[in-house]
Parts: structure tokens; C-alpha cells; sequence
């Protein structure tokens, strides 16, 4: 299974999107009713028109709800995001414009086929003068390992001065890290769980999760998101087959499995060291293979990695 899928499915449960949308924009308080969440669509692409030029642009939500709030609705979307995104502010933007351009491009549609526009100003825009576009909120999930550096905002993007900040027209990124959250606290156990357990991994606190979760059996839908989050195919794996025999997930199984990552994790670092070392004194990869008794194949990716690394400094 892939990642991605894995962690839009777990974000597709009501009750879980939205503790997540109360807790984190609206302080815990029930704004969102899971009751009254519906799945919307989740592709926003959209034919973009300019000066006789058409240019279609493509682009998908990771997961999409919608709820009512009197006669009208509100969109609610979902961004799962696993690296900093230096450009994220920006790419957001893009995201809730385009879904406000594919609302606009469908009344427009519904007008021209109705031919009921009333002014040429309406006829010129597509929407009629009482027209209004549904509200659009969405949330960025941050699992990386790494504290996030990027910008949260799009000014935070920009080169300007003091004196003309105030006359842009800012967008702000709404922005949970995983890593950074234990203070927070959700009403959902799923939630707390996850991001519970992927903040120990990435502290290598193997201990803790010993003596919180060795007697306490998770489901394995939950094993599974925290293994996709924390890149642990064996989690996966393990969880894919409590999964198959009908049972819950052992953490006491889980933790062998993150202390064997953490272990391989310690043992690439040292190996990468030694090779940098001597590549540094330039022997080729041959020679680093038959020193380290290392495969050629395996010595030329963490050169490719080191050199990779020394281009982006």
C-alpha cells in the first residue's frame, strides 16, 4: 500500500477530520459536526482562459469534505504533507483558487446554458450580481522528522519592505507538524495515538513506547498510518498481516521493528561517514567497496547522496 493512500483514508473518517479541524484552527471547540460532513470532490483541476490563450491545469486535494452551514456550505480541505515545502504558502493558494475557479466555471456554465444573465457586466463575468462562491478552509499536515523551516505564509515568500508590506495581499498557511504537537491535545484516540507514537520514533524513544503501549494492542488501521508516516515498511508489513489474521496490533512486535530502524538508521549515518572520509581522499568506489566490504552498488548511492547533499549547500 502505498503512503499516501494509506493516510487519506485514515483522514477520511468524519469523526477524525473533524477533531482535526476543531482542535487545531477552532481551539477544541465543535465548529465541525462529523455528522454533517460529506465527501466532496477532490480534484480540482481547471481550464485556465487569458488573451485567447487556454492552458489546463491539473491538480488533486489528498481528501475534501463539505458541510452545511445553513442553505449554503463550506469546503474543507486536507493536505497531507510528508517534506518541507519551501513554496507551500503559495502551492495553497493555488489549491483554494482553483477550487473557487472551478465553482465559478460551473455557474457560469449553468448561466450560459440557461442564458439569464441580465446586464452585460454579468454576461462578461459569467456570474450574476447575487452570485456567491462557497467558502473554502484548508490545513496542511506536516509528518517530517525535521522541524519545519519553510515559510507559513505567502509574504514570508516575498523580498519587500516594511513600507509596502501592508499594501499586499497576504495568505496565510494553515499548518500542523506532528512533531511539534504533543502539547495538543485531540478528543479522538486515533489521533492521539498516531501522532503519539510517530513523535517517539522520531525521538528513538523506544523505552516509552515499551511502557506505554507494550500491554495496549492497536488496531492495525492506526499501525499502518503510523508506519506509512514514519517510512517503516516492516511496520507495514507486520500490520498487513495482524490484519489478515483478524487481529489487533502487539507494540511490543512494532517496537523490534522501529529498534531494528533505528539501528540500520545509526549504522547508514556511520557508514556514510566512512565513505565520505575517503572520498575525500580520493579513492574511487571500488577501492571505498573493498576497504568497507560493501557491495559497489550500495558505496555509489551514498556517494551519490553525499555529492547530492554538497550541491544543495
Amino acid at each position: 500500500m502505498k503512503p499516501d493512500t494509506i493516510l487519506k483514508t485514515f483522514w477520511r473518517d468524519n469523526e477524525r477530520f473533524a477533531d482535526l479541524f476543531n482542535t487545531v484552527l477552532f481551539k477544541g471547540n465543535s465548529v465541525l459536526d462529523p455528522d454533517e460532513l460529506q465527501e466532496a470532490d477532490t480534484d480540482l483541476s481547471s481550464v485556465l482562459k487569458m488573451n485567447g490563450h487556454v492552458e489546463t491545469i491539473q491538480k488533486i486535494f489528498d481528501v475534501v469534505k463539505k458541510t452545511a452551514n445553513g442553505v449554503e456550505f463550506i469546503i474543507w480541505g486536507l493536505e497531507n504533507q510528508e517534506k518541507i515545502h519551501y513554496a507551500m504558502p503559495l502551492r495553497h493558494m493555488l489549491n483554494d483558487s482553483l477550487a473557487y475557479l472551478k465553482e465559478c466555471n460551473e455557474i457560469s456554465a449553468k448561466h450560459r446554458k440557461e442564458k439569464d444573465t441580465r446586464t452585460s457586466g454579468e454576461f462578461l463575468s459569467g456570474l450574476k450580481k447575487e452570485d456567491r462562491l462557497h467558502p473554502i478552509i484548508s490545513l496542511c499536515i506536516y509528518y517530517g522528522e525535521d522541524e519545519w523551516d519553510g515559510p507559513v505564509c505567502l509574504t514570508d515568500m516575498l523580498e519587500i519592505s516594511d513600507e509596502l508590506k501592508p499594501m499586499i495581499s497576504d495568505y496565510k498557511l494553515n499548518l500542523i507538524q506532528v512533531k511539534k504537537c504533543g502539547e495538543i491535545k485531540f478528543r479522538n484516540n486515533d489521533i492521539n495515538t498516531v501522532f503519539d507514537l510517530v513523535r517517539l520514533i522520531y525521538n528513538q524513544d523506544y523505552d516509552k513506547i515499551n511502557n506505554t503501549y507494550k500491554n495496549k494492542a492497536i488496531d492495525t488501521e492506526l499501525a499502518l498510518v503510523v508506519g506509512a508516516v514514519t517510512n517503516s515498511q516492516k511496520i507495514i508489513d507486520q500490520a498487513m498481516r495482524m490484519e489478515q489474521e483478524g487481529e489487533k496490533m502487539d507494540m511490543c512486535k512494532a517496537l523490534e521493528a522501529l529498534e531494528q530502524r533505528g539501528f540500520e538508521s545509526g549504522k547508514k549515518e556511520l557508514l556514510k561517514e566512512k565513505v565520505g572520509k575517503k572520498l575525500a581522499k580520493g579513492k574511487t568506489v571500488v577501492i571505498i567497496a573493498d576497504e568497507l566490504e560493501e557491495e559497489p552498488e550500495v558505496i555509489q548511492r551514498i556517494v551519490n547522496e553525499i555529492q547530492e547533499s554538497g550541491m544543495e549547500k
